[in-house]
């Protein structure tokens, strides 16, 4: 039996991690992913972290080692007993034993710590979102989520911030895939541009295909030395954002079963009817190489992306 497809999705706190995966989740069909979230890992709950002034962001903070123990054996298709993290209160709840599946979706701060970390995963994404636009995120999840004043949200932005410059925002260069949501012209949250940084460390599909000859969308890809910018206006037209999706799902015509309108959709407070074509897009990219990554290791192949070191990121130990 070929192994799972893991696929990292790495950011700081709000910046979009689970908006991203959850329209993958959908796609892919939730009894064909396993997926985690990294905050389970916490070494010490809410009220010993205040106790001891560690944040969530510093990796001492976290069982690191079975973070990488657990991520190898499920790559090698075993199970493991996951911690709980709470949410709620801040507080560990028991154990869940669980399964990998086709699929797992890793969400979290320290994915890509490490070479070797970062090494277990087949696709790598990080979320780099500006810094005005996740601080407001964040000020309105946590103050309407997680139970936290706006004064509390605002004074732990601002704790955070040496552990985000020293342990989160490094990661970036050991992504495959750089994912930033930011303000365009339209500004507003369901228009938002999408500007992503794509590696050589993945074989992209034809990335000329989202081009419109005479440049009518405002869709842009810059070539670098071993990098391609392809900027996403969130004005595209639904029909053009359709046209570029389709010609996607082509690339990846031996998945077309998976094709649905799923993709795009993210919430806005507890309103989840709210679509973005340049979240779209950036999705079902991400998809690509998902499930290309599965039809290389189902045809024998280890190496899923059959990847060359990205930029930045030295051979794991």
């Amino acid at each position: 039996m070929a192994r799972p497809i893991i696929l990292g999705v790495v950011g700081d706190s709000a910046t979009g991690k689970t908006t991203i995966t959850k329209g993958l989740v959908e796609i892919l069909g939730r009894e064909n992913v396993t997926h985690i979230g990294m905050d389970d890992y916490h070494r010490y709950d809410r009220a010993e972290r205040a106790e001891l002034g560690i944040t969530p962001l510093d990796p001492d903070c976290n069982f690191m080692d079975i973070i990488g123990q657990h991520l190898g054996h499920l790559r090698a298709d075993e199970p493991i007993l996951k911690p709980v993290y709470n949410h709620d209160d801040g507080t560990f709840g028991r154990p869940q034993y669980v399964e990998p599946k086709g699929f797992v979706v890793v969400e979290g701060l320290l994915g890509y710590h490490t070479p070797a970390l970062s090494s277990l995963f087949d696709v790598r994404v990080y979320l780099a979102p500006p810094e005005e636009l996740r601080r407001e995120w964040k000020l309105k999840r946590d103050s309407t989520k997680r139970g936290y004043t706006e004064e509390q949200v605002l004074a732990e932005l601002d704790r955070r911030e040496p552990d985000s410059e020293s342990f989160i925002r490094p990661q970036k260069s050991r992504a495959d895939l750089v994912v930033s949501f930011q303000p365009g012209a339209a500004d507003d949250a369901d228009h938002l541009d999408a500007v992503l940084t794509l590696r050589d460390g993945l074989p992209h599909p034809d990335l000329s295909i989202m081009l419109d000859e005479e440049g009518r969308d405002g869709i842009t890809l810059e070539e670098r030395a071993s990098e391609r910018c392809l900027t996403i206006p969130g004005t595209v037209e639904r029909d053009r954002g359709a046209a570029i999706e389709e010609a996607i799902w082509e690339k990846m015509h031996f998945a077309r079963h998976l094709r649905t309108e799923r993709l795009g959709m993210f919430a806005v407070g507890t309103d989840d009817a709210h679509r973005s074509e340049s979240l779209a897009i950036t999705q079902v990219l991400i998809l690509y190489h998902l499930v290309t990554a599965k039809a290389v290791v189902a045809i024998g192949g280890d190496d899923a992306a059959a990847r060359k070191p990205s930029r930045g990121v030295p051979s794991a130990a």
